[in-house]
């Protein structure tokens, strides 16, 4: 099961990092976010406006580790989206870490009694759809298309349902988990809008179909509205 804890994984290397990118050499300017960090915590500078080019851009022997990369670039992805919630930034990018580094979609330490796997069914039913239409929806459209194959709208209804039935759970409170789920079932649209603007923009950027244009339109409509 997917825990928010990945902004737990920023190491003081990656903090540094942070700090060394925004400073852009300027002595004064990095003292002052290193006070910044040390009196108000490092969110503010995660939240910094240009952290997400400057970590995308950062020299190959600065690069950001993934847990850091991640943690921003759904940060950002989300606040762009209207939906301001570091616990739903946290859950969400460990989602990405876990589905598309480590593959540790459906376990958490030994536990396997018949409650917990109900738990993680429900839970499955929103992480996969929202792994699926937030970040390769032009795979959706595209088996939409060809095959009738079921659209993004089927995917946000069956995401946003596992979530609801997800945070009604007992053992989502004992996990800490019933408020993000809820979230995440209330939101799970403008989510799915966020992800797909982040995959869009960096994992399939050279992808210049109809479907494409089709989808960022209406998001982009539905958005407004």
């Amino acid at each position: 099961m997917i825990l928010a804890n990945l902004r737990e994984r920023i190491t003081n290397s990656d903090v540094e990092l942070v700090i060394e990118l925004l400073s852009r050499g300027d002595a004064l300017h990095k003292q002052e976010l290193v006070r910044t960090a040390e009196t108000r915590g490092i969110d503010v500078l995660l939240d910094a406006p240009a952290l997400p080019e400057l970590l995308r851009a950062a020299p190959r022997l600065e690069q950001p580790s993934a847990p850091l990369f991640i943690y921003v670039a759904v940060r950002h992805a989300l606040r762009g989206c209207g939906i301001d919630d570091r616990r739903l930034s946290d859950y969400l990018g460990s989602l990405l870490y876990e589905f598309g580094i480590r593959d540790r979609a459906c376990r958490i330490g030994r536990v396997d009694d018949e409650e917990f796997l109900y738990l993680t069914d429900l839970v499955a039913a929103g992480n996969f759809s929202l792994w699926l239409a937030g970040v390769f929806p032009d795979h959706i459209t595209t088996r939409e298309e060809r095959r009738g194959a079921p659209g993004l709208r089927f995917y946000e209804e069956m995401g946003a349902r596992g979530y609801r039935l997800a945070a009604d759970h007992r053992l989502a409170r004992q996990f800490d988990l019933a408020q993000i789920y809820r979230r995440a079932a209330q939101s799970f649209t403008p989510i799915r809008i966020a992800l797909n603007r982040l995959s869009d923009r960096l994992l399939f950027p050279h992808i210049n179909t109809p479907g494409r244009l089709l989808r960022q339109v209406a998001d982009e409509f539905g958005s407004q509205r």
